[in-house]
Formats: C-alpha cells, sequence, structure tokens
C-alpha cells in the first residue's frame, strides 16, 4: 500500500513539473525576444530536448537572418532533425547549410552530415534502392571534395556497405526471374540479362558462381521451351555459357547439374543438324542430266521469180 502511495506520489509531482515546463515553453513562444529564445534552444539542445530545440530554432531563422547567430541556429536545426530520426529533413538542411555557408568552419561536417544522413535514410534492399543509389553518390562526392578529411575513411566504409546493399538487391532480382520462370519465356529472357549486368556491376560478388549456374539453367529452359526454328541458336548459348561457367569454376559445385544440361544440349544440336541435312535432300531440285530440248527452226520461203 505504502509502495503505491509513493509511485502515485512521484506520478504527481512528475505530471506538475511537465505541466509547469510546458508552460514555462509556450510563454517563451508568445513572449520571450530573439536572444531568448536562441538561449533557450541551445540550452534545450544540450540537455538531449531536440524536439523543443527545433521548434525554437525553426522559428528563429527567418528572423536571424544577417546577425551572428543566424549560422549557428541553422547549422543547430539541421542537427536537432538528425537527432530526432529525421534524416531525409536533417540530409536538405545540412546541404542548405553547406551551399549557404561554404566558407564556414562547419561547412565540412555540414556536408558529411549530409551524405551521412541519406546513409542512415537509405532503404532496406528489398525496396526500391533509388535512396541508396543517392547516398553513395553523396559519400563518394564528400571524399571528393574533402580527400584529406577525418571522415574519409567513414565514408568509405559506408559506401562499400550500401554496394553491399546493392549487391544484394541485383541478386535477388536476378534469382527472382529465374525462379518465375518455368513457364514464362520473357522472365527467361530477363533472367539471363540480369545475370549479366550482375557480373558486369558485380564481377568480384561471391554470387557469381551460383548466377552463372542459373545463366546455363535458364538459357537451357529457354532453348527447351522455344519454337524449332529457335533452338539451335539457344543450345548453342547454352554450350558457350557452359564453357564460361568451367573455364571459371572447373571445380564448382553446380558442374554436375550444368554438364547435365550442356551433353542434352550436344544432343539436341546433333539432332537438328541431322534434321537439317534431311531436309536438304528433300528439297526438289532441277534435273541436271536432262537433254536440251531440240529447237526446229522455220523453213525458209525463196522468193518468187520476176
Amino acid at each position: 500500500m505504502r509502495k503505491n502511495n509513493l509511485a502515485s506520489y512521484f506520478l504527481l509531482i512528475l505530471t506538475v513539473l511537465i505541466i509547469a515546463s510546458c508552460s514555462k515553453f509556450s510563454k517563451l513562444q508568445k513572449t520571450g525576444n530573439d536572444q531568448q529564445k536562441y538561449d533557450a534552444a541551445m540550452t534545450y539542445y544540450k540537455k538531449g530536448d531536440f524536439y523543443r530545440s527545433g521548434l525554437l530554432f525553426e522559428e528563429l531563422i527567418p528572423l536571424l537572418k544577417g546577425s551572428t547567430e543566424s549560422e549557428m541556429a541553422q547549422f543547430y536545426y539541421a542537427y536537432t532533425q538528425y537527432q530526432q530520426g529525421q534524416y531525409n529533413t536533417s540530409q536538405f538542411l545540412f546541404k542548405k547549410f553547406y551551399d549557404t555557408y561554404a566558407r564556414s568552419d562547419f561547412a565540412q561536417e555540414a556536408l558529411y552530415m549530409h551524405a551521412f544522413s541519406l546513409y542512415k535514410d537509405s532503404a532496406p534492399f528489398n525496396l526500391d534502392q533509388t535512396s541508396t543509389f543517392t547516398a553513395v553518390s553523396a559519400l563518394q562526392d564528400f571524399i571528393n571534395t574533402y580527400p584529406d578529411s577525418p571522415f574519409r575513411e567513414e565514408c568509405t566504409k559506408y559506401i562499400l556497405e550500401l554496394r553491399s546493399k546493392l549487391e544484394k538487391k541485383a541478386y535477388e532480382k536476378a534469382k527472382l526471374y529465374h525462379k518465375v520462370s518455368d513457364f514464362n519465356m520473357m522472365s527467361l529472357k530477363s533472367a539471363v540479362i540480369s545475370i549479366d549486368n550482375f557480373r558486369k556491376d558485380f564481377p568480384d560478388s561471391k554470387y557469381n558462381e551460383e548466377l552463372s549456374f542459373l545463366k546455363v539453367e535458364s538459357q537451357y529452359n529457354l532453348a527447351s521451351n522455344s519454337f524449332s526454328i529457335k533452338q539451335k541458336e539457344r543450345y548453342q548459348d547454352v554450350v558457350k555459357f557452359y564453357k564460361e561457367l568451367i573455364d571459371k569454376y572447373p571445380t564448382g559445385k553446380y558442374l554436375r547439374d550444368a554438364e547435365r544440361m550442356f551433353e542434352n544440349s550436344q544432343k539436341e544440336l546433333e539432332f537438328i543438324a541431322k534434321a537439317e541435312v534431311e531436309k536438304q535432300k528433300l528439297e526438289v531440285k532441277p534435273d541436271s542430266g536432262a537433254k536440251p530440248t531440240k529447237v526446229t527452226a522455220p523453213l525458209s520461203v525463196e522468193p518468187k521469180g520476176q
């Protein structure tokens, strides 16, 4: 019973303090001058109350133009948004600060925080990766602008992390095309194309062996389900892709399955070659041994005497 009374007592005190604090903040917003609001915004920021600090800085920024406090108000306002997890807003505000105060002592930090906010705002790999590409570009721009910056190493690490996310996205996309391609010719073609694109973008990826095998398999399924007029060329591509696979991964774990498709493709190509020979034999050809037809010249008519 005593514990319940103490808990209620402390809860009451906390409620009174919150109400008093809110009342004080509200009064400051209504009647405080610019300097008082600026000092309060800095105090709130140092205490970790980024919400109230941000409200005050946001109100002050248009009023402080031309003053010595204007630069810091914009810089800390960007940080209040970052600290609240509003990364899309903070990246915009840090970039705006950098563009406005390019000669500031805080310009380098602002450009870094612009890029870092974009990094924090990057979408999970299974979603659209436009934000990830934007973050990579911003981080690389920072390195190019400040090659000797103490933030360079961190930026390089974040770029590698984001590229790993893009790699995972591209890998899953290529596998998805292959997965849904059982009776879908367009998906089979897309699988081969997406695997080629992946290998160009990520030549050293750990996924390349698996995708090289899936390329053989996708092409084999494409050839097997094609019209006869397309099969020869597509089986030839299976053979080509298989040779590329064994050249690069001669002891890989997918060789047995790939070899089966290679042998089947060879058999199909032999069958197609025999069919082409038979077709040529059946074609109608002119009889080269036939004698030419004799043409009889018309009888000449002698002219009558005069």
